[in-house]
């Protein structure tokens, strides 16, 4: 692809709608919304009121805790962030049992390069902090290890994906900071470049809008809407901010990539409050609102985190940007969570908006009710 093609694409992608920025940066911010379309903030016990009761009802019709593939993986993820919100020993439980069902094993083992099979990782690093011990984080720290320095180091073409960035750049910056050795740094932060810049050809990040291209199927010149317009999945960027969220929790400020994750999340999120929903929710191609439009909970869930992150993180102005996260959490609220604490209108398991299509209030998936478990605790730090 050259570079003519590239412009073209961005040009397409800015003016699709007119739902998108020609450009942002990390001074812009939307404007306001009005008040009537800014609800406030629910405050942190009734966000914990809600975040149980979504985790409770997983638990409870989940007695066999899963696999340790990347999706399930996820829901652990929130539902650790949880245990540390609250304190829940019953969390703790189900999580650790989780974990020793599968000896805090990887898919594919050790040897695996596969961003997807490192997503365990992270909750291995959670059980790890609470009660540290060896062998929990011993394959994701020997896998990770193999990358760095034994198995083809230099090779940084791994992530050919942008989900990738959700399930593995957490894991490289974590094992860093535990060993205090730069070469994992140095390591997430190639294969980050890649996947950003050069994978497909330009790189699946697009620098006009802010926003990531799923894989290279979907950039200019390739896979567009029916009605014409780019393919720029919902979830596709919700695992990149998640990515970063969890990244820059990880990695001290003096690491001397965090200004780029930072700049890169800012965007994203600027990008994101432009294109959200009046009911709170992001459609599931967020360059064309008339492609499958319908609320979905998982791509809303992770842009409600990663705002969140990036209100607490100063990262952007909590008076313009609070009204994006607080609208997100009330459609999720009331109109994706049950009575009963079921979590629907979650897109399940694909690479694009017609993926696992219809989108119902009777969807749901492990991943979109971890996804809804961080955005919530992230927005219970915020209630303070």
């Amino acid at each position: 692809m050259d570079r003519r093609q590239l412009l073209a694409g961005g040009a397409a992608l800015s003016a699709s709608a007119a739902l998108l920025p020609t450009s942002a940066s990390a001074a812009e911010a939307p404007a306001p919304p009005a008040p009537h379309l800014a609800p406030a903030l629910p405050s942190r016990a009734a966000i914990i009121r809600d975040l149980r009761r979504v985790a409770d009802h997983w638990i409870g019709a989940h007695t066999d805790p899963g696999d340790n593939g990347w999706a399930n993986a996820t829901f652990f993820s929130g539902l650790l962030a949880l245990h540390r919100l609250t304190g829940s020993a019953r969390y703790l439980a189900y999580a650790r049992g989780w974990a020793e069902k599968h000896a805090y094993g990887l898919r594919s083992g050790v040897t695996t390069r596969h961003a997807d099979n490192h997503n365990a990782g992270q909750a291995y690093l959670d059980l790890y902090e609470i009660e540290p011990e060896a062998q929990k984080i011993a394959a994701i720290e020997e896998s990770l290890h193999r990358m760095v320095y034994t198995d083809q180091p230099a090779k940084s073409d791994d992530w050919w994906w942008d989900d990738a960035l959700h399930m593995a750049m957490p894991p490289f910056a974590r094992i860093g900071v535990l060993r205090k050795d730069l070469q994992y740094w140095e390591k997430v932060y190639a294969l980050y470049s890649h996947t950003k810049r050069t994978e497909g050809g330009p790189g699946l990040y697009d620098t006009a809008t802010g926003l990531w291209y799923r894989d290279k199927r979907f950039l200019p010149g390739g896979i567009l809407s029916p009605s014409g317009n780019p393919v720029v999945w919902s979830r596709g960027n919700g695992w990149v901010a998640g990515g970063h969220v969890k990244t820059l929790k990880a990695l001290p400020g003096s690491e001397r990539h965090t200004g780029e994750y930072r700049e890169t999340l800012t965007k994203l999120v600027t990008a994101l409050a432009r294109v959200q929903r009046a009911d709170g929710f992001w459609n599931v191609n967020l360059a064309d609102a008339a492609h499958l439009p319908g609320p979905e909970t998982s791509g809303t869930s992770f842009f409600a985190y990663g705002t969140a992150y990036a209100i607490r993180s100063r990262l952007v102005d909590r008076a313009a940007f609070l009204p994006v996260a607080a609208r997100a959490w009330q459609g999720l609220i009331t109109t994706a969570v049950h009575p009963d604490g079921f979590l629907g209108y979650v897109q399940n398991v694909g690479d694009r908006p017609e993926s696992s299509q219809p989108v119902t209030y009777d969807t749901t998936a492990d991943f979109g009710v971890g996804a809804f478990l961080l955005a919530g605790t992230e927005l219970a730090l915020l209630a303070g």
